[in-house]
């Protein structure tokens, strides 16, 4: 922001509406479903939908993106365009949907594989970032033609096992399931504003950070073993510090792992981040055995019910007095947050 400020004097900044984002990606979702059913939601701005028995055939297939198209221009508006790839599995979907922007209209089909896709990059693949590339080019695989070249056996070795044999099966135009994830973290982290970036502020900040997502982490009926926390510092540097925990889902125990962990860093802090991990869902965990565990819990979930209730920071630990409002509703990559929860 400082470098932009610095370029273009004169620049607007405009502050980001994450609520109405969201409430945009659900108007979208819905209009999407007056043509065909949505099956997933990958991000804010990325959904997959199945095509089943006719509806498999290009000419039908296109009819139907058609109609997503005209149902989101007429319920949206006319500014609003969407891109849509029609390929054997979603992963294919997604590079034909990047194909051909904005408003474009891209379809695979089986028996035009590999070479339909010959004229790609090998970083226009979901999964090839700039780590994956440069592992990709110490193997000798240097153009997409050489990707598809490579069996299943030199993937897996270049992935490092699993998910390297589900790329090879996906590139080839399989249609294999996802696999089930399990949530094992939650976390976040925020970038400091000038008069929060003192030993005091970023402290603040971090507290503000742990209440957020020990009760995010209580709506997903997690529970925590681990307690991680980052803070980055001016000039690359960083401070970052770990402890195991007794499994535990009140904040008050989160809070007393951190007073333990805590040092004030050296420096100027310019984002902090907290991530609870290692996390356990109820049905693996006992009941709490004594009674001040309980009380903790109790305390943790009414306290949460009162947010819920009456707004965000109805009650909250003083710790994070003054940093109450830090950490504001966010949009990650993968997670569509709702805007009704307190956290």
């Amino acid at each position: 922001m400082w470098e932009a400020k610095q370029l273009c004097p004169q620049i607007k900044i405009i502050l980001a509406r994450p609520e109405r984002y969201i409430e945009l990606h659900q108007q979208i979702l819905e209009a999407i479903d007056t043509a065909i059913p949505v099956a997933a939601v990958h991000s804010i701005d990325e959904c997959c939908c199945r095509l089943i028995g006719k509806e498999c055939q290009p000419k039908e297939a296109k009819r139907i993106a058609k109609l997503v198209k005209e149902a989101i221009r007429d319920r949206i508006g006319p500014a609003l365009r969407c891109s849509i790839g029609i390929a054997p599995n979603p992963y294919l979907a997604k590079v034909a949907a990047d194909m051909m922007k904005p408003d474009g209209l891209t379809v695979i089909q089986k028996h035009e594989l590999p070479e339909v896709m010959y004229s790609l990059k090998l970083d226009d693949f979901s999964g090839v970032g700039p780590a994956m590339l440069r592992r990709l080019i110490k193997a000798g695989i240097r153009t997409v033609e050489q990707l598809y070249a490579a069996d299943e056996a030199q993937l897996r070795a270049i992935w490092n096992g699993l998910v390297g044999s589900r790329m090879y099966h996906l590139l080839h135009g399989e249609d294999i399931p996802m696999p089930l994830i399990k949530r094992r973290s939650v976390g976040h982290s925020y970038v400091l504003p000038p008069d929060a970036r003192t030993p005091e502020g970023v402290r603040g900040v971090m507290v503000r950070l742990l209440s957020k997502a020990a009760a995010r982490m209580r709506s997903m009926r997690l529970w925590t073993r681990r307690l991680e926390l980052d803070v980055e510092i001016m000039k690359g540097q960083s401070w970052i510090a770990k402890r195991d925990v007794i499994p535990c889902q009140d904040t008050r125990s989160l809070l007393e792992a951190f007073e333990a962990i805590w040092q004030a860093p050296k420096g100027t802090p310019i984002r902090a981040g907290v991530t609870l991990g290692k996390c356990v869902h109820d049905a693996f965990m006992p009941a709490p055995l004594f009674d001040f565990e309980k009380r903790r819990l109790s305390l943790a979930r009414a306290m949460d019910r009162i947010n819920l209730r009456f707004g965000a920071h109805a009650v909250y630990y003083g710790g994070m007095h003054g940093a109450k409002d830090a950490a504001p509703l966010r949009i990650s990559f993968t997670t569509i947050p709702d805007p009704s929860m307190p956290w």
